[in-house]
């Protein structure tokens, strides 16, 4: 019986042993997070967003991930590549520049520990960077660590910067943030033709990135991920509403097989779990977001 107990054992540190070296292995080279403010899931039910489609149908998807409370900007972006929401990051509000809260841990990069100082510290030597149209994204992500940091004055030109990165530099993780249609949806009000026609515009965007990497080989060694930070209704957002919190996330690329719809819940702080999985970095034991294993596994 002593024996039988030993073997099962050894049995089991031989299986956690290969299932932990198993994770750490990158499963791509390169990582591209996209995400467009505001773009609520029900966006899908009225506009054409057939790039989209193509990575959900390709790829995993949810129309029912969350966004952090309140479902504004600043706290769901930090929480997104933050893997915490704001009870430990302390972004708390649409603006944040700094924590309301105090941060439960700060890093080497004087905040919260973001993917990109995960990167830093763990593949010291790759490239990585930052585009974004919305200004409010540079207090939210460590700055002195990335190899472009770059605030465009619109998404074609965030885009398109964030392309002539990706092209030379051949990145291992970038991120790229657009502001539309959450422009549309506070100045004009969502579900509407406007905000759509935003939507469609981000679509393009998306196409524009795909056919990019496609060109530049690097299509099959990359693994995209789409999401938003929210929602909204009328003309705001921040509330407690599914039009409000429930968020698109996609995943599409090398090593996601095509299991299309998703059934297993997804909180935005998970997207940078399963960022730093897919890299194989080791995941510090504060952040609270879980890799999303079921889109990563056949």
């Amino acid at each position: 019986m002593k024996k039988l107990l030993t073997l099962c054992l050894l049995s089991f540190l031989f299986v956690f042993t290969q299932n932990t070296n198993a994770q750490n292995k990158p499963l791509a080279k390169h990582v591209i997070l996209i995400g467009s403010d505001g773009f609520g899931a029900y966006a899908f039910d009225k506009a054409k967003v057939t790039n989209l489609r193509k990575l959900m149908k390709k790829g995993a998807y949810s129309l029912e991930a969350r966004s952090v409370l309140p479902s504004s900007s600043a706290v769901n972006w930090a929480s997104m590549i933050m893997g915490s929401g704001p009870e430990l990051h302390g972004y708390t509000e649409w603006g944040s520049k700094t924590p309301e809260v105090p941060s439960r841990v700060i890093g080497e990069g004087g905040i919260y520990p973001s993917i990109i100082s995960l990167i830093d510290a763990q593949m010291p030597n790759a490239k990585k960077g930052v585009a974004y149209s919305w200004g409010g994204i540079q207090y939210l992500f460590e700055r002195d660590m990335v190899d472009l940091d770059y605030n465009g004055k619109s998404d074609e030109e965030t885009m398109n910067k964030a392309l002539a990165f990706i092209a030379k530099e051949k990145p291992i993780f970038t991120f790229i943030h657009f502001d539309q249609p959450d422009g549309a949806g506070h100045t004009i009000g969502h579900d509407t033709p406007e905000y759509y026609t935003e939507v469609e515009k981000i679509d393009s965007l998306v196409g524009e990135i795909v056919s990019t990497l496609k060109k530049e080989n690097m299509l099959d060694e990359t693994i995209i991920i789409f999401s938003s930070d929210h929602g909204g209704i009328d003309k705001g957002h921040g509330g407690k509403t599914l039009l409000e919190v429930e968020i698109p996330w996609i995943i599409y690329g090398k090593n996601i097989p095509p299991h299309g719809k998703l059934d297993t819940s997804i909180v935005t702080y998970d997207t940078a779990a399963t960022i730093a999985y897919i890299l194989g970095l080791e995941q510090p034991s504060y952040w609270r977001g879980v890799p999303i294993l079921n889109a990563l596994k056949k």
